[in-house]
Parts: C-alpha cells; structure tokens; sequence
C-alpha cells in the first residue's frame, strides 16, 4: 500500500500537527507492515500557488514553454501524480485564522483537478478518487468541531475530499491547545491514545 503523508504547520518541531501526523504514520506502518510511504513537507517546499502562470503553462505545449512555465507544468504535474497514486493520505492540518495553511490550499488547488479527480457530468459532478483513504489531523488553538468557526476548516476539508470522490475520512484531533498547559497536554495525550488505541484497532 502507498501512504502519503502532508504536512502543513509553520511551526517545524514545535508543530504539534506534525507530531501527531508522524504517530499517524508509524501507527499505520506497525499495523500494515510493508507500507511504502511518501513525504511532502508544505512549509519547507512549498508548492507556489495556482495563479494566471499555471493556468498559461497548462494550457502551452509542452515544447513552447518557457522555464517558468515548464516548473509551473512539472510541478502541477508531479503533484497530482504523487496524489493519484497513494491508497491513502495523512493530511496535517492545523487551524490559521479559521481555516487550513495556505500552503496546504496551494496543494489542493494542484490535485484538485477536472478530468483527473473529478468530472462534470450531466448529473453533475462526479468524484473519481473514491478507492483513497484519508487521515485529517485536526489542531487548533481554540475549540471549533461543530461551531461557526470550524466551517472553513473541517468542513471544508470534508467537503472538497467528498467532491474528489473520498468519503472514507477519519479525524484525529487536537484542539484548545492555546488554553493552558494543561488543556494542551490533555489534548494531545487524548489524540496520541486515539491513534494508539483506535485508529488501526480493527487492522
């Protein structure tokens, strides 16, 4: 099985995303041994946003681009490839100002892609990557799941997977961690047991 594995935190070590999606991962791999993994690091390679040099590199054959737009066409390319072919994906995404990383949107908008992982029908649209399955480590300073504020964040991330034809979506989360040390520590020792405990239990 091809595992990627995306994170998205500013934060690097202090990142608590990161540690969390790391146990994801070595979870997955202790109960499917033989797992074959994929890294991508958003905040240290980041991925440009879509923009009108996409767009234009796109739609430029390949032998008329230009360096800009040969990268921008590589890189959108490789992007999705490495998405199409994972079985399933631990996405990290912390919570920034209500919503996910900008970096972590850079990267949807280049796997998020007509013809490729969904379609337009004349039933509407149709998610074609429904064989995948994701991980969502959820974080955030403030306590969000079922509020306002966590619209633009969970729900959004379920919304555009659903699109893309996902629904096997499952959250690990780590939120309030902005409320003292100790509802942090609570908070994340409560993720680390969801993970250990639950997350593989039927593997």
């Amino acid at each position: 099985m091809k595992l990627l594995h995306i994170d998205s935190s500013i934060l690097g070590d202090n990142s608590a995303s990161r540690q969390l999606s790391a146990q994801v991962v070595k979870a997955w791999q202790a109960a499917e041994p033989g797992v074959e993994v994929t890294y991508r690091d958003l905040a240290s390679e980041g991925i440009s946003h879509f923009s009108g040099v996409t767009l234009g590199a796109l739609g430029t054959a390949a032998e008329l681009r230009d360096a800009v737009q040969k990268h921008e066409a590589d890189l959108s390319a490789s992007t999705l490839a490495e998405f199409l072919t994972a079985d399933a994906v631990v996405l990290a995404a912390p919570m920034y100002n209500f919503t996910i990383p900008t970096q972590l949107k850079a990267w949807i908008d280049r796997i998020a892609v007509a013809g490729q992982t969904f379609r337009y029908t004349e039933a509407g649209p149709q998610g074609l990557c429904g064989n995948k399955k994701v991980i969502v480590v959820s974080t955030a300073g403030g306590l969000h799941v079922g509020q306002p504020s966590g619209v633009a964040h969970e729900d959004y991330l379920k919304l555009l997977l659903g699109f893309i034809g996902i629904t096997d979506i499952e959250f690990v989360r780590a939120q309030g961690l902005a409320y003292g040390e100790e509802a942090r520590n609570k908070a994340l020792n409560d993720a680390s047991a969801m993970i250990s405990d639950q997350l593989f239990a039927a593997a």
